[in-house]
């Protein structure tokens, strides 16, 4: 697999998960990603969200379904 298309998939994933988020008064959007780590920012409701730790989990679930290897998922501010 490609960086570009790693990318691609991993833009897919979290859009997938945006409009759950979304409903409940926040948001994420993927920041930056580098090796096994993909950087988000948590936006709105979710940022101090005592959930917060259960949504990126969800995140990296996901992610490691879709790419099939290993993935950190990184709460950055932005």
């Amino acid at each position: 697999m490609t960086d570009a298309e790693r990318l691609e998939i991993i833009t897919a994933a979290i859009a997938e998960a945006r409009p759950a988020l979304q409903r409940d008064g926040g948001d994420i959007a993927l920041v930056a990603v580098g090796g096994d780590r993909v950087k988000v920012s948590l936006k709105g409701a979710r940022m101090g969200c005592a959930l917060a730790g259960q949504t990126l989990g969800g995140i990296r679930r996901r992610l490691m379904q879709v790419l099939d290897t290993p993935v950190m998922v990184v709460p950055v501010a932005g």
